[in-house]
């Protein structure tokens, strides 16, 4: 095998592992291939030679990278390929701490933003008014029932509170929380 082979096999694979690894994070196998073959090739590439490595149509591999893009963590690139000939290349993000901010930001926006608003939904519903015709049972299980709520209310808050440390621009929150975890046997 030679060292072209042997590196074109050891992209394979690192594109295969996070395929593998897209459903466990919620995002589709394809999107999670595109990304991880920028990133490891290193190299821009056209929409056309994406298609051609990972063997996915012109559709999903633009979706793919449409979706990266709104995610930040790819980037076009305008190239000419001749006399006014402009092709458009892709680059991924290199920087693996840049990478995860961006992958917990959107998470959090997916899945913890919507969430909370619809806790605090809940909430509202159940209020607890000075409803004098409430019997003492109804009020202790309305009672029980907005502390149980409270509690994750407040327990989402605090996720949301780190994944916004975890994502700043910096990125130190995420550094640091990384470090500290480490350092915990």
């Amino acid at each position: 095998m030679t060292r072209a082979d042997a590196l074109r096999e050891a992209q394979d694979r690192f594109v295969a592992a996070w395929g593998q690894m897209a459903a466990a994070w919620g995002i589709s196998r394809t999107m999670a291939e595109v990304y991880a073959l920028l990133h490891i090739t290193g190299e821009p590439m056209c929409t056309d030679d994406v298609m051609a490595r990972l063997q996915i149509s012109r559709g999903n591999a633009s979706m793919s990278l449409r979706s990266l893009q709104d995610w930040g963590i790819v980037t076009l690139v305008t190239r000419r390929g001749g006399p006014k000939d402009y092709k458009k290349y892709f680059t991924a993000e290199q920087d693996v701490w840049a990478l995860f901010r961006a992958i917990v930001r959107e998470r959090m926006k997916r899945e913890v933003e919507p969430l909370l608003a619809s806790l605090y939904e809940i909430r509202d519903l159940t209020g607890i008014e000075r409803d004098r015709s409430m019997t003492a049972e109804e009020r202790r299980a309305l009672v029980g029932h907005n502390q149980r709520l409270d509690a994750m209310l407040d327990f989402f808050k605090t996720l949301d509170k780190l994944g916004q440390r975890f994502i700043s621009p910096s990125g130190r929150g995420l550094r640091l929380a990384a470090s500290m975890l480490a350092k915990v046997s």
